[in-house]
């Protein structure tokens, strides 16, 4: 819950204004995970929250680890669904990759997460539960909303997370913290435009609209020309910064003349580009470009004044990399 949510929460129970903070401050920095450790709250009134409401955290009920130290949990999401959470350790910081949806709605043919299908969006519970409920919580230096769904699919709910997480009654984390990935819905890119200073991250795997609609379907309803369109109405120059996810494909897109093309769709934009090697996934067509093409698509990039990195393959041998989230614990209970 936000702050003002528990602030009706505290009216509803009888407690003074106060009491909404200490609850906030035991939930969201102390983290405790019973209502009976909010031991600053009369007893009394801790029954009383406790007959109507829960912590909400849930432990992972499995999880992997790579031979990289990448570590995926899964969590259950209820009834036969589950999500996938990823905790990604370096030298210079500990990122984790959320999910926002149960499947996605997006269809991208590369994308195991989209071969499920969409079930539900997730809940501010649910997704900070993946944030809290993990044993690497308080290592945690950056948050990425890029693993299963898409997060501008969600955006009450995700914007909830947000609000905690940014907040000083919340996590107090800096905005630079957090990314969030989006393939471009408008309606919910121009709200996080308008209302957030996290960082965004747009997926475009290709700069030609027809190619780009034949691998992702929703290029017809969010042409990228459009989305970038709209990013230039916004300031990248300061507090937030834009990047561009393009995963790199064999014989597909990823020859000079793409590159060339990308960089003047991009022109005049302050931006990054993130090169991504393909992880092949079961029965794909997609094969991963060599890293040959990958650097010389870079220095394309970087001869016309963009920014662009090739971005290190993490926790493939246990399909935690981009695009490879699919929750086998779902498919493996459908089967039965």
């Amino acid at each position: 819950m936000t702050l003002e949510e528990l602030q009706k929460v505290a009216d509803q129970t009888g407690l003074p204004g106060f009491a909404a903070r200490q609850m906030a401050d035991w939930i969201y920095k102390k983290k405790v995970t019973s209502i009976a450790d909010m031991t600053n709250i009369a007893a009394a009134k801790r029954a009383l929250l406790e007959e109507k409401y829960t912590i909400g955290t849930c432990l992972p009920v499995e999880k992997q680890v790579s031979q990289d130290g990448t570590i995926k949990y899964l969590f259950s999401a209820g009834g036969n669904s589950f999500i996938e959470t990823v905790y990604i350790p370096t030298p210079e910081r500990a990122t984790l990759c959320v999910s926002s949806q149960i499947g996605c709605k997006m269809s991208c043919l590369f994308c195991m997460t989209g071969r499920q299908g969409f079930t539900a969006n997730l809940t501010a519970t649910e997704i900070m539960n993946q944030i809290q409920s993990i044993p690497e919580s308080d290592k945690l230096t950056n948050i990425v909303f890029m693993g299963m769904g898409e997060p501008l699919d969600n955006t009450k709910e995700v914007f909830k997370a947000l609000d905690i997480l940014t907040s000083s009654y919340g996590y107090g984390w800096s905005p630079k913290r957090i990314t969030v990935s989006t393939i471009g819905v408008m309606k919910g890119l121009r709200r996080f435009l308008d209302e957030s200073d996290c960082h965004l991250a747009v997926s475009i795997h290709s700069p030609y609209p027809e190619e780009r609609f034949s691998i992702m379907p929703v290029e017809k309803a969010y042409p990228i020309y459009d989305v970038i369109k709209l990013i230039r109405e916004y300031d990248f120059t300061h507090q937030r910064r834009v990047s561009f996810e393009y995963i790199v494909f064999k014989d597909l897109n990823d020859s000079p003349q793409h590159a060339r093309a990308l960089a003047g769709l991009l022109q005049g934009l302050s931006c990054r580009v993130n090169l991504i090697r393909f992880h092949a996934i079961p029965d794909s067509p997609f094969e991963s470009s060599d890293i040959t093409r990958m650097e010389n698509f870079k220095s394309v990039l970087n001869s016309k004044g963009i920014i662009c990195t090739i971005r290190s393959s993490r926790g493939e041998d246990i399909f935690a990399a981009c695009g490879m989230l699919s929750t086998e614990e779902k498919e493996k209970t459908d089967k039965k």
